[in-house]
């Protein structure tokens, strides 16, 4: 089979067995264009919620996958590649965390939605990218714990001085791969270009750029914008598609190396095997889904 063929029975299977397919905007081009919808994780998990089809299959990672099967926990959830992880998610424990409340008892809990569900239970509110300023500015608390994206975290506390912060040190490793000398190398060789950035990325990196903000929302201010080149400062996926979807402008990599190989693990042939039944349902236990989406449903409340 070659890709057109195989993205062709992929479209006949997905109908075939009722499945709507959810692939992150990091993901390849061939697998985002036989997806149903395409976007940052919470909101795909949203689309996935008001979807009709009883089986969901998420191009992407775990932790997505969990999010989904937390808003449709009657629907059949299935991740496309087993071993698709995220390294932000996966470096905080349950333990830790609890020991990191016990030395702030007073302090709120704030949860980056790249965490594990099971981290989620100890959480008290939970935020994405896009809504982070938001929700802590209406928490009514002035005390935060913040985890796991030490970056993210100091975005928001730059934007909300008046809330003092506690972190923990983990983040984005792909996104933490981009340099101050990255930007400046990219600002010398496309002086033009406008610099929109992921706020994943460190401080050094995001002070002075032209837009700062979630995977969609750059994509969304790269289409609007008037400009016509511009720099990218998030997994270099997005140079790919906005360069599909606005053929009359120019996008450029802020790094080579920003890749996430986690996303890039999924191929189309794990979708077409996953379609055949050999995907990887995602379960979990009825007190975990409970407590995870306690925290998602505080951030609706607030948001």
């Amino acid at each position: 089979m070659n890709i057109t063929e195989m993205q062709q029975k992929i479209l006949e299977l997905k109908k075939e067995k009722d499945f709507c397919i959810l692939a992150h905007v990091y993901e390849n081009r061939e697998i985002v264009e036989i997806a149903d919808y395409i976007g940052d994780s919470f909101g795909l998990s949203q689309q996935a919620a008001k979807a009709p089809n009883k089986n969901i299959l998420m191009c992407g990672v775990r932790f997505m996958a969990e999010t989904v099967k937390l808003l449709s926990p009657d629907k059949n959830v299935y991740l496309s590649n087993p071993v698709a992880g995220c390294p932000m998610a996966e470096q905080l424990d349950v333990e830790l965390l609890r020991e990191l409340k016990k030395q702030k008892p007073d302090h709120t809990v704030v949860a980056y939605i790249n965490t594990t569900a099971e981290l989620k239970t100890e959480c008290d509110v939970c935020v994405t990218s896009a809504s982070a300023l938001e929700i802590v500015r209406k928490i009514d608390n002035d005390k935060i714990i913040f985890i796991p994206d030490i970056n993210l975290g100091q975005f928001v506390q730059a934007n909300i001085p008046e809330k003092s912060f506690k972190f923990f040190h983990g983040g984005c490793p792909t996104h933490a791969k981009m340099t101050k000398k990255d930007v400046e190398a990219a600002r010398a060789a496309h002086p033009d270009a406008l610099f929109l950035v992921h706020p994943e990325c460190t401080p050094a990196v995001t002070e002075g750029a032209d837009f700062v903000g979630s995977t969609t929302g750059i994509m969304n201010f790269a289409k609007k914008s008037e400009a016509k080149e511009f720099i990218i400062g998030t997994e270099n996926s997005i140079v790919t598609h906005l360069q599909f979807d606005c053929p009359d402008k120019r996008f450029y990599p802020l790094s080579k190396d920003c890749v996430c190989n986690n996303m890039r693990v999924t191929t189309l042939p794990d979708v077409l095997a996953c379609l055949n039944g050999e995907g990887e349902e995602i379960t979990l236990s009825p007190e975990v889904m409970e407590k995870a989406k306690g925290c998602i449903d505080e951030m609706l409340r607030l948001g």
